[in-house]
């Protein structure tokens, strides 16, 4: 059985989705502790979901953020974890979860925040909402692409889709 976690990463709230369930993970830690301190969190919730398969929201090269080397490690840090753990990931622009929410690739957060909710119900709210929305984007996107979501997307936003390499979904 396949099992796939959307993750949109940050250094002081990081989304996960595993079957449309969200949360945020976080540390108090700074450095390289916040770093270790991650990596742990995000080595149990895949070995206690028996994640099979990882969708990651790529880096954001326009981003002018004075973040980006910390944010940069974080990214490096997860990505060879998953690597250790033998668990496939697959990137995702951040344009293309954009278009796959809301139909364009240029949305706010707040914009994938409101087409989210008004479609699905679902609230994303407090400190790490948009965290936790990304990355039940990010899962949705996976399971869009192999047929086996419970929501109905517009044509527009499923074209979002095919800016991703999809082909460690295969593995």
């Amino acid at each position: 059985m396949m099992r796939i976690v959307g993750l949109d990463l940050s250094l002081t709230s990081s989304g996960v989705s595993i079957d449309g369930t969200t949360r945020v993970v976080s540390s108090k830690h700074k450095g390289v502790e916040r770093l270790s301190d991650l990596r742990q969190q995000f080595t149990q919730i895949c070995q206690e979901s028996q994640v099979t398969h990882a969708v990651i929201e790529g880096y954001s090269f326009a981003s002018r953020n004075s973040q980006a080397h910390s944010i940069g490690e974080l990214g490096g840090v997860v990505r060879l974890l998953l690597h250790d753990l033998g668990i496939p990931y697959i990137e995702v622009p951040p344009t293309s979860r954009a278009k796959f929410a809301t139909g364009r690739g240029n949305a706010s957060k707040g914009e994938v925040i409101s087409a989210i909710s008004a479609k699905t119900g679902l609230v994303f709210s407090g400190g790490g909402g948009n965290d936790e929305c990304d990355a039940w984007v990010l899962e949705q996107m996976a399971l869009t692409k192999l047929g086996i979501t419970e929501w109905t997307w517009t044509k527009e936003q499923v074209s979002a889709l095919d800016k991703v390499d999809w082909s460690a979904l295969e593995r």
